[in-house]
């Protein structure tokens, strides 16, 4: 009995390990050419933000896209007016939306959705909803979410949070839009 109890767990064993490699192998053929590699302007360092921002206004209109911001499909972030822009086919914006930043900036570049989470306890502790993360800086996840009851406080700014917050009318839109492997572009 012993030895037709290792051929079951051996067979088993290798039919767990062609199952996982199939599915390696399928995922990794789905995986945009880009993902995970930086962007020539990409680089490991963020900003911490030490006093509260305000929108920077250079352009007449502040809920124009900026320029340069890539292009195609896109989530277009500026750190400088705390604003996303869902692009889509023939850079036609979607939506915009004003955005409560976390107090750790991912480096300006070019990204993808890594991955996504339906609900969940933020760093702060408050429940959020549509997290879609796209960089990590210094062990920080950096994504957009948006608390389930609404609020979009500035987060403490002793605490070293990635969040971007949103309403959660946006954060539905976001959600709807930027699945895994999106591109995220991020500017000044």
């Amino acid at each position: 009995m012993a030895r037709s109890s290792s051929g079951i767990v051996a067979g088993l064993t290798v039919a767990a390990l062609a199952a996982v490699g199939f599915l390696a192998f399928q995922a990794s053929a789905n995986v945009p050419d880009d993902l995970g590699k930086p962007s020539g302007s990409v680089s490991a360092k963020a900003s911490t933000h030490k006093t509260p921002r305000t929108a920077k206004t250079a352009k007449k209109d502040p809920n124009a896209l900026p320029t340069p911001s890539g292009t195609g499909v896109r989530v277009v972030y500026s750190t400088g007016a705390d604003r996303v822009w869902l692009v889509g086919a023939g850079n036609k914006v979607k939506r915009t939306f004003k955005v409560t930043p976390g107090t750790v900036d991912p480096a300006v570049g070019t990204y993808a959705v890594t991955s996504r989470t339906g609900a969940t306890p933020g760093s702060d502790g408050t429940q959020i909803e549509h997290v879609v993360r796209f960089a990590q800086v210094n062990s920080i996840a950096i994504g957009f979410s948006a608390a389930v009851n609404g609020a979009t406080e500035a987060p403490d700014p002793e605490k070293k949070v990635g969040g971007i917050r949103s309403s959660r009318a946006d954060g539905n839109a976001m959600w709807a839009f930027a699945t895994v492997g999106a591109k995220v572009v991020v500017v000044k």
